[in-house]
């Protein structure tokens, strides 16, 4: 079956359908068993939520299907809901034995915390239902994993120092914000560097992100609003290093992005 472009869950509402449809019920039927009404399906179906575990578990109940529909929502959660252009970097992200990172303009998704990212996700979004929204950031938190899991990558993060001076949500959101970053900083495997306004012209104005692999060419991805690309051919993946190591001299040193980052939690405060 062809996926729709809305969202991540829309593979998942397919198969709902097509089963539904090959069992001659209608969407009123289907949910009829645990009270889900005929909107709560139809928005299932056609992906404009993924619904819950507990539909899921019906659906397998309903279809005769042991744990098929558990495993498709599972995979489909653990995706968030990611536009499918970003899904081929997510996959290449949770591989990843290292990833170097510039953070131009917001903070990196695997580091932010749920209510800056549900900030940033309103702001994109801002007509969209709030029940979406919490599901984009729970995809987002997700990311999180990655650095969680008993063979961490190594993770390396330029931030612009307009990451942490732009007030998104507000004092308190950047403050909750500021204090993450200091506590990952201070992960075995993980280094996060600031790029000063002082530093001047850089070597690169727009974010990206470096991957390496053990069994794989190494990886640059880029993005622009609305698309993402993936890249590992050996000129731009160089390019990419270049750039990396000049933003690096630049940036301060990490002891000092420390106290840029305590200095700017500070005065949010104020």
């Amino acid at each position: 079956m062809a996926k729709s472009s809305n969202s991540s869950g829309s593979s998942y509402g397919e198969e709902v359908r097509a089963w539904r449809t090959q069992r001659g019920m209608s969407q009123r039927e289907l949910g009829a068993g645990m009270q889900y009404g005929q909107s709560y399906v139809a928005m299932v179906e056609s992906g404009d939520r993924i619904g819950s575990p507990d539909f899921a578990a019906h659906c397998d109940k309903v279809f005769g299907t042991p744990g098929t529909f558990m495993r498709l929502w599972e995979r489909e959660s653990r995706r968030g809901r990611h536009p499918e252009w970003f899904l081929p970097y997510l996959d290449l992200e949770a591989k990843a034995t290292h990833i170097l990172d510039f953070s131009s303009y917001h903070i990196l998704g695997m580091l932010q915390t749920e209510r800056y990212a549900h900030e940033l996700f309103r702001a994109a979004f801002p007509r969209e239902a709030p029940s979406l929204t919490a599901e984009r950031v729970q995809g987002r938190m997700r990311r999180r994993e990655a650095l969680e899991r008993e063979a961490p990558p190594f993770l390396w993060v330029i931030l612009d120092e307009s990451c942490l001076r732009r007030a998104v949500g507000g004092a308190v959101v950047m403050r909750e914000q500021l204090a993450y970053l200091l506590e990952v900083a201070d992960y075995p495997h993980v280094t996060i560097q600031v790029l000063p306004f002082a530093a001047g012209a850089t070597a690169a104005g727009e974010s990206f992100t470096l991957l390496r692999f053990d069994d794989q060419r190494p990886a640059l991805y880029t993005e622009a609003r609305g698309m993402g690309r993936v890249v590992d051919s050996t000129e731009a993946v160089e390019l990419g290093k270049e750039d990396y190591e000049r933003l690096r001299a630049d940036a301060l040193s990490p002891a000092l992005s420390l106290a840029e980052m305590h200095k700017a939690m500070e005065e949010m405060a104020r």
